[in-house]
């Protein structure tokens, strides 16, 4: 078996042991025992991961806006209110650490805005929600102002 069919077989039967190898031959400079079509998958792959995880805290961040904005509770909304601090706290982190996610979270708002909004209709059939957001849109104050 070969260098590269060792690294391919590791790389399908234990990713973290792979990475854990992968990065050791970095650190050394063995770039010749590196198998850099699974390293260029798994790059690409951390970067559709944290668009992914940022369009979901952005749906959630919504999901919640809607509710404590437009759905009348005899119960208090600390609930959701604790659930858009933390979706806020959160994709500040992300962003902090990846700025350049802040555009992909304004050119995705549309779609992950319809996503919340069929899931709040869905939950509250009897409340009406708009069919556009009413507020602004711009991350920082997505991230900031309480709309309520």
């Amino acid at each position: 078996m070969t260098q590269m069919q060792s690294q391919k077989s590791l790389y399908e039967q234990d990713l973290v042991a792979w990475l854990d190898d992968t990065v050791v031959k970095l650190k050394n400079g063995q770039f010749d025992d590196i198998d850099i079509d699974c390293l260029i998958e798994e790059i690409q792959g951390l970067s559709g991961r944290d668009k992914r995880e940022l369009e979901s805290r952005l749906e959630v961040l919504l999901t919640h806006l809607l509710k404590r904005i437009y759905v009348e509770s005899t119960n208090d909304y600390r609930g959701w209110e604790v659930t858009i601090r933390e979706q806020r706290k959160q994709i500040k982190r992300m962003l902090k650490q990846s700025p350049s996610l802040k555009n992909y979270l304004q050119e995705n708002f549309s779609p992950v805005w319809e996503s919340a909004l069929l899931e709040v209709r869905e939950d509250y059939p009897t409340t009406t929600f708009p069919e556009k957001w009413q507020f602004s849109d711009e991350i920082e104050v997505l991230l900031s102002e309480s709309f309520w």
